[in-house]
């Protein structure tokens, strides 16, 4: 199936066996005993090698490349095993649409609120450089629980301020966007002066876009990050932000897209105003399904094999459950885990080349949430041909653990 990316003699009879080759057999069953002795003994020898050489963190886990192994009990215990830190990066997450946050517990190995007593903003502030943020807290609230904590009350935790567009208009079809501000987060990314892909912004300085967009451009210097901006033209006159880091996931395959996820990391971190903002990036728990209805933004072609769109350019989509997708008249079996789709069934309303790298992003208590990068799918708003999007949520681990570098 093509996948266009938004930018496969007869046997003889037996001899019979000898009363000679019988009688050997039985005269020295020493040797064979001995010989299944031997294979015994060098069959277990190479479980242990394997076990204590190669998967000794198989009940375990493993401290990032140093091979060191850290039992599950000593995993966010308190204190820094690992010589990289990797035994606390992953100690605490946001979880759901109130940002409420949690920790591992190594005792239980279940997750758990963080309780309000003894809570100060230093704390916090660490929290969130172990998630991967840079910035300082924007908000703490404390949250009614259960009887779990003390107080009776939870840590909400906001590391960045995020998901906040000037405009909540719901968006009725494809149309241009004549609002500044209306997707602050939404980038444009060039090449050698011309437009080439989207982006969203997740931090001042961090940049969501899709693999394939960077696999064979992967030198910084090539690349020029636009933020704030509705026109190409206005582009076209200004100076734009140089990129420091490119980096695309590993798992990146070019043939199926599948792991098209990729980052940018800018020279110098964004300003943000009104114009120019973070999307929220879905915490744990955060889930949407289909038909769920969700907006796409880009500079793409308005028509198949067309060129990039001056303006940008934005749409109404909804989610499309996976097994549909998946179905035989759909995409028969090519979309993965890490993939959504999204669209309409019947065609007329798609991302198209030029969105490539772009979000896909849905509102959820007043906050706009990145599902996903626009990644491939076959022509643009044809019938059962809907939009195939990187599912950011599937990639959240790797997200945070490259913002930690």
């Amino acid at each position: 199936m093509p996948i266009n990316t938004h930018h496969t003699a007869t046997a003889g009879h037996p001899h019979p066996i000898s009363a000679h080759r019988g009688t050997r057999k039985s005269r020295c069953p020493c040797i064979t005993v001995a010989l299944i002795v031997v294979l015994i003994i060098l069959g277990v020898a190479a479980v242990l090698v394997w076990y204590f050489v190669f998967e000794k963190c198989m009940l375990g886990f493993m401290c990032g490349d140093s091979r060191t192994c850290l039992s599950s009990s000593n995993w966010c215990d308190g204190h820094h095993d690992c010589p990289g830190g990797e035994d606390k990066a992953t100690c605490f997450r946001l979880y759901g649409s109130n940002f409420l946050l949690q920790s591992f517990s190594s005792k239980d190995q279940t997750w758990k609120p963080m309780c309000s007593d003894r809570w100060d903003n230093n704390i916090g502030k660490t929290i969130c450089e172990h998630i991967g943020y840079s910035s300082f807290i924007i908000k703490c609230l404390f949250f009614p629980c259960s009887a779990y904590c003390p107080t009776n009350a939870t840590v909400t935790l906001k590391c960045i301020d995020c998901g906040r567009s000037g405009d909540g208009t719901r968006i009725v079809g494809g149309q241009t966007v004549t609002t500044r501000g209306r997707w602050p987060w939404q980038v444009s990314l060039h090449v050698a002066g011309s437009h080439q892909c989207g982006g969203s912004i997740i931090t001042p300085s961090w940049i969501i876009t899709a693999a394939h967009c960077v696999q064979t451009l992967s030198l910084p210097s090539q690349w020029t990050v636009y933020a704030g901006y509705l026109t190409l033209t206005e582009m076209y006159a200004a100076s734009g932000s140089p990129v420091s880091r490119i980096i695309y996931h590993p798992g990146f395959d070019s043939k199926t897209n599948n792991n098209d996820i990729a980052l940018m990391k800018l020279l110098t971190p964004l300003k943000m105003s009104t114009n120019v903002g973070p999307v929220c990036l879905p915490n744990a728990g955060v889930n949407f399904a289909a038909p769920r209805q969700c907006s796409i933004t880009g500079w793409g072609a308005v028509r198949s094999g067309g060129p990039a769109s001056e303006q940008l350019q934005e749409a109404t989509v909804s989610l499309i459950d996976r097994s549909i997708c998946n179905s035989r008249q759909v995409y028969n079996g090519h979309i993965t885990d890490n993939m959504i789709c999204a669209g309409k069934l019947e065609g007329g309303v798609d991302s198209c080349q030029g969105d490539s790298g772009g979000p896909l992003v849905i509102k959820e208590t007043s906050l706009w949430w990145l599902i996903g990068d626009t990644s491939w799918g076959e022509g643009c708003a044809f019938r059962n041909k809907p939009g195939v999007y990187g599912n950011v949520t599937y990639f959240l681990k790797w997200i945070y653990e490259q913002m930690q570098v």
